[in-house]
């Protein structure tokens, strides 16, 4: 079966339903659950559900790629590891739409170009406020700054804990998911990839 490829998201994504739509939704899911979607407890629920999807799911209507479209040349020649660790994310599984949680660690070795670090927040958050499993999760945000910035490498570790995990029978609290994805020098040479993790997993400084 062939893989769709992130970037291709945007192409095949269905119609947005309405606003009205998605509260009936709701009502639907309330009743089926077997409550009365009408007492009053209930009334407003539909419509904050629907706000709340709004909010968590906003990266599909943002371009993590636009974030990356402003760089700088003029870094006097640095061509060294740029590392931004612990970027906050929040995140929802697309199996259960149960959130995960945790940090990213995003690096990159330039080639002429460097971006804000602000920007390769932003690109984790796009990303993130998506749907998603953690092993796409991390590609597509590694695969996004390669394309745009074209540096050497680049490099990507997410570590997250998963309601999944904690709100089904298999009733592990305290598991760890730990996905990394490499491209350019990162893949290639042992000694980048080395200075990464060892970057990662040491106390921030």
């Amino acid at each position: 079966m062939t893989k769709t490829s992130p970037a291709k998201l945007d192409e095949i994504r269905p119609v947005r339903p309405s606003r009205e739509k998605a509260e009936d939704a709701v009502r639907t899911l309330l009743a089926w659950a077997g409550d009365d979607p009408g007492r009053p407890g209930l009334a407003n629920t539909p419509k904050r559900v629907v706000e709340a999807y709004e909010e968590r799911f906003s990266g599909y209507f943002e371009d993590p790629a636009a974030e990356l479209a402003r760089t700088f040349e003029d870094v006097s020649g640095y061509s060294d590891m740029i590392l931004l660790r612990d970027v906050r994310l929040e995140s929802h599984c697309e199996h259960h739409i149960a959130p995960f949680m945790g940090v990213a660690h995003v690096a990159y070795v330039p080639d002429r170009r460097v971006v804000g670090l602000s920007k390769l927040a932003r690109v984790v958050d796009i990303f993130a406020k998506r749907l998603q499993v953690q092993e796409s999760l991390t590609a597509q945000i590694a695969t996004t700054i390669q394309n745009a910035l074209a540096p050497k490498g680049v490099a990507v570790m997410i570590r997250a804990s998963h309601q999944c995990m904690t709100l089904r029978a298999v009733n592990q609290p305290s598991s760890v998911m730990v996905t990394t994805h490499f491209t350019g020098v990162f893949e290639s040479e042992q000694k980048w990839s080395e200075r990464f993790l060892q970057s990662v997993q040491g106390p921030a400084e």
